[in-house]
């Protein structure tokens, strides 16, 4: 059982990311069996990320909770619900999509700085990402820029592949900074399996890449509060979900999105 406790919950909404020591501890043989199954039978986002050339393999994929009981199990039957809730100030908590990213042993490339947000249809105060290694790690770990969900501007979103702008509006964002060069304060954990970053979808965060001789594969979950509503976008967002059929300014279909607490 996890505590979190009022100094998690203000280093959270201060900085927009915490460390939640053991939160998926009981369930680290079931998300990688869950992983497993995810790279067997990939879904229809699934992505390699590497250029021809660069060592190593860089695999992602979403939106699979619906079609792998070992996600769903973790999703509906573990204290993340709650947990979420007490990190956001919510008493409602749906989920919005589950994410794994599995980094090869020599896999030299990083997972570029970013925020989730502007990717997504989905806006609002109240927003929660779990990053968990499913290895332990060291130096491949995730890296969060303190503060940065509270920027006035929303970072430009980029293929992670083409490195090309995501929407034809690029004015409306600011340019991708580099973090290390410019003096930010960034977030760094070394980590056990089951540990987990919980983070706002604005965060500005990346991940080294991978130089040891083990993988590091990890499972994201992404969960909306009480304020999240849909926005438009002004290009296909990711993941898309096609035929969704919502307005500006609802909540969430709960048919695709299930609510998980309250």
């Amino acid at each position: 059982m996890v505590t979190i406790t009022d100094q998690m919950v203000t280093d959270f909404q201060r900085d927009g990311a915490v460390l939640i020591k053991g939160l998926w501890a009981d369930w680290v043989e079931t998300l990688r069996e869950g992983v497993a199954r995810n790279m067997a039978e990939p879904g229809p986002y699934a992505a390699e990320n590497l250029k021809p050339g660069e060592g190593g393999r860089f695999f992602d994929d979403y939106c699979n909770w619906n079609r792998i009981p070992e996600f769903e199990r973790v999703i509906r039957e573990s204290q993340v619900a709650d947990v979420a809730a007490r990190l956001m100030s919510s008493r409602r908590v749906q989920l919005f999509h589950d994410h794994v990213l599995v980094k090869e042993p020599g896999t030299s490339k990083p997972t570029p700085w970013h925020q989730d947000g502007p990717y997504y249809f989905v806006a609002g105060r109240q927003t929660v990402s779990f990053w968990s290694p499913l290895d332990p790690v060291r130096e491949a770990s995730l890296r969060c820029v303190a503060g940065s969900h509270r920027w006035e501007k929303e970072v430009l979103p980029t293929r992670w592949l083409a490195e090309t702008s995501f929407y034809p509006d690029s004015d409306k964002y600011m340019p991708v900074p580099d973090p290390d060069a410019e003096g930010m304060r960034v977030l760094e954990w070394e980590m056990e399996p089951g540990d987990a970053v919980a983070f706002d979808y604005l965060t500005l965060h990346g991940a080294r890449g991978n130089e040891t001789a083990q993988r590091r594969r990890a499972f994201s979950l992404r969960l909306v509060g009480d304020d999240a509503r849909y926005v438009e976008r002004p290009g296909r967002t990711s993941p898309p979900y096609p035929g969704h059929e919502m307005q500006a300014g609802q909540t969430l279909r709960e048919d695709w999105f299930p609510v998980l607490r309250g």
